[in-house]
């Protein structure tokens, strides 16, 4: 069986399965010990990655976000890498991570600059890197270049950092999808995640089902952009999703519905 049969098979049993029985997904074990049917605004706080990554931002905006994902108890803060090293001083001490952005939001660099990013961010205190994927090496079935795009960050990472991986579902076909995280996976990374929130479309409820379909039971998917009220995060969770990425994490655990951002 060549690669295109490989691909097109995976897709047509994801998306049959789907079809099928669209309710049905295999919750990731960091979290299968909680009913998502019976999520409360402060189990749903813990899925979150509070983020702020609009080129306007400024320190006092960063202070806020770290100041308002300790008080929540969010999973971790979401920057640019600019911010790196002024999250972790602010977050010192508490149990949220710092999380960042590399080669955001095009993916369209080289992967040893993307490597240097994300070395660089960790050397200054981040616990989490989020890389966009080349998509345009995906896009022409250049997986080895694909692949090793991830590799850089991935060797950057080592043991001191968890990585996700950004395939942009927005721009990618179902089959570009399913090849996308096999891609991931393959390549070793820790988590597939949906969207920049950048482009033409965020995260939805039928891509995060897909995703956890594709890459199995053991590895994180994160569901970004377009998660703006409390149910939105509950359908992603119950979907599949380990975690959250999203500007109106305040609002959310709140049951307030997010009018704007990320």
């Amino acid at each position: 069986m060549n690669e295109k049969e490989l691909i097109d098979k995976i897709t047509q049993e994801v998306m049959e399965h789907l079809k099928s029985d669209p309710s049905h997904v295999t919750v990731h074990q960091e979290h299968s010990s909680k009913d998502s049917s019976v999520l409360i605004p402060t189990d749903v706080a813990k899925y979150i990655d509070h983020t702020l990554l609009k080129p306007e931002a400024t320190g006092v905006q960063i202070d806020k976000l770290c100041d308002e994902a300790r008080n929540y108890q969010f999973h971790s803060v979401c920057v640019n890498t600019t911010w790196t090293a002024r999250c972790a001083k602010n977050l010192r001490g508490s149990s949220v991570k710092v999380c960042v952005v590399v080669g955001f939001p095009l993916g369209a660099m080289s992967g040893r600059a993307k490597g240097f990013e994300a070395r660089h961010a960790i050397e200054e205190g981040a616990d989490e890197i989020d890389m966009v994927m080349n998509i345009g090496a995906l896009k022409e079935r250049d997986l080895k270049t694909v692949e090793e795009d991830i590799k850089w960050v991935l060797r950057a990472c080592g043991q001191r950092a968890l990585l996700k991986v950004i395939i942009e579902t927005a721009l990618l076909t179902d089959e570009e999808k399913v090849l996308a995280c096999e891609i991931v996976k393959k390549a070793g990374a820790d988590y597939v995640k949906t969207s920049t929130g950048f482009s033409t479309g965020g995260a939805t409820v039928k891509d995060v089902a897909l995703m956890r379909r594709t890459v199995g039971p053991e590895m994180g998917v994160k569901a970004a952009g377009g998660v703006r009220t409390f149910e939105d995060a509950v359908a992603m969770i119950e979907a599949g999703a380990t975690r959250l990425g999203t500007s109106g994490g305040v609002k959310i655990v709140k049951g307030e519905e997010i009018t704007s951002g990320y």
